[in-house]
């Protein structure tokens, strides 16, 4: 599994949050409101600042899950990722096994 971030913070405070929490993946910077619209992802303020957006994505780049937050609820766990991709990669070796 891959994971990817993309951050409305600059360079230098994506960075920041990267170096402080230890993160193995890549993480863009200077999202915009059109990049955010492109997902679908919930503007809030009026400045406006992004609510987390995030896809469990299949091999295929499927889409197998996705949650829109609209404000500090409504944010995937990891063990929800872990349950959901474990489920599917079970599906998918007994479609594999019924197959032979």
């Amino acid at each position: 599994m891959t994971t990817y971030a993309v951050s409305v913070d600059t360079k230098e405070l994506a960075q920041e949050v990267v170096d402080n929490n230890k993160l193995t993946f890549p993480m863009a910077y200077d999202a915009t409101k059109a990049d955010g619209d492109l997902l679908g992802s919930w503007w809030s303020g009026g400045a406006g600042y992004i609510q987390p957006t995030e896809f469990l994505l299949g091999r295929d780049g499927t889409v197998l899950g996705a949650m829109y937050a609209s404000g500090p609820v409504g944010r995937m766990g990891a063990d929800e990722a872990i349950r959901l991709i474990t489920r599917r990669e079970n599906i998918r070796k007994e479609e594999e096994g019924a197959a032979h």
